[in-house]
C-alpha cells in the first residue's frame, strides 16, 4: 500500500501520514497526543505503527506535538539542525542537513530547503522507485529550486493558505498580514496555482492543504484552480477539522493493523 493522508491541516494544527508499505511516516505533528490518537485512529492507523516523525519547522501549529508524542510511543523523530536547535517545545531527535537525502528503511528522504520565516524550514519528497510523494506547505514564495524537486511526483499535497483579497479585507492585524504575504510566508491561492501549473502532468494526485479558515474558502480555491483540474488526476483539499482520508497509489486505505509494524530505522546524528 502506497498513499498519503492528512490528520488535519491549518494553522491550528497540522498532521500528514505518508505510506509505504511497512513503512509510515508522520510529517508534522501540531495536535496534542489526545487529538492525534483520536485523528489516526479515524485513518485506521495505530501510534506504534508510525516509523518516523519528519518536521519541517518549529512553528506550534507543526511541532507542538511532537515530543510529547514520540516520547509516549518511542517514534523516531528527524528534522534539521536549525529546526531541533529551537527548544520551545522540547525537540529532540535526528538532525540532517536541508537538501540533502537520506533513507530510513527502503524510502528516500528527501528534505527540500523552502523559504519561510523558521530557523532551517524544509519540505518533503519521499520516494521508492518510480514513486514520489511530496508535502509542501509553509513557503512564502515559489522558487526555481522548490519546482525542481517537487517535479514528476505522483501525489502532491500542496499550500495554498489564503486569497490576497481576503487577507487584505481581513480582521488580522497589520504586521500579521505582513508576514502572511511576504516571502517568508505563505503561499496564495495564485501562488500555489501557478507551481501547480509549472509541475502538473496527467497521473498526478493533487491535495491542497493548510487553507485558512479566516481567510480563504472553497469558492475562492474552485476560482482559481478550476482551470487546472483537468490537467491532474484527482484534486482534492484537506481540512483543519477533518483532515482528508487516505488517497491510495497502491492497494486498498488500512481498516485494521494486520501486518503492521516499525521498519528498521539507522539513526544519524542527534542533537
Amino acid at each position: 500500500m502506497i498513499g498519503l493522508a492528512s490528520l488535519g491541516s491549518g494553522s491550528r494544527g497540522n498532521g500528514t501520514l505518508v505510506r509505504f508499505d511497512r513503512s509510515l511516516f508522520l510529517i508534522d505533528c501540531g495536535f496534542t497526543v489526545k487529538q492525534t490518537e483520536a485523528r489516526l485512529a479515524r485513518l485506521g492507523v495505530r501510534p506504534g505503527d508510525i516509523t518516523a516523525i519528519l518536521v519541517t519547522h518549529e512553528h506550534a501549529d507543526h511541532a507542538s506535538g511532537v515530543a510529547a508524542f514520540a516520547h509516549k510511543y518511542a517514534i523516531p523523530v528527524f528534522g534539521s539542525y536549525g529546526t531541533l536547535s529551537n527548544k520551545s517545545y522540547s525537540l529532540v531527535g535526528s538532525a540532517f542537513d536541508g537538501d540533502v537525502p537520506f533513507t530510513l528503511g527502503d524510502v528516500l528522504i528527501n528534505p527540500v530547503r523552502v523559504p519561510h520565516d523558521a530557523r532551517e524550514p524544509t519540505q518533503f519528497v519521499l520516494s521508492r522507485g518510480d514513486v514520489k510523494i511530496g508535502v509542501l506547505s509553509d513557503l512564502g514564495c515559489v522558487t526555481p529550486h522548490v519546482v525542481e524537486q517537487f517535479s514528476s511526483t505522483s501525489l502532491l499535497m500542496l499550500e495554498a493558505n489564503h486569497d490576497v483579497g481576503a487577507l487584505e479585507n481581513g480582521r488580522y492585524p497589520p504586521m500579521l498580514k505582513r508576514r502572511i504575504r511576504s516571502d517568508l510566508g505563505h503561499l496564495s491561492n495564485g501562488q500555489s496555482a501557478e507551481l501547480l501549473e509549472a509541475v502538473a502532468h496527467d497521473d498526478l494526485h493533487v491535495v491542497i492543504g493548510h487553507v485558512s479558515e479566516e481567510n480563504n474558502g472553497d469558492s475562492l480555491l474552485d476560482a482559481v484552480f478550476a482551470p487546472l483540474r483537468d490537467r491532474v488526476k484527482t484534486f482534492r483539499i484537506a481540512t483543519q477539522s477533518t483532515g482528508m482520508l487516505w488517497i491510495m497509489l497502491q492497494g486498498e486505505a488500512p481498516v485494521s493493523h494486520e501486518g503492521w509494524g516499525r521498519v528498521d530505522v539507522q539513526p544519524m546524528l542527534a542533537l
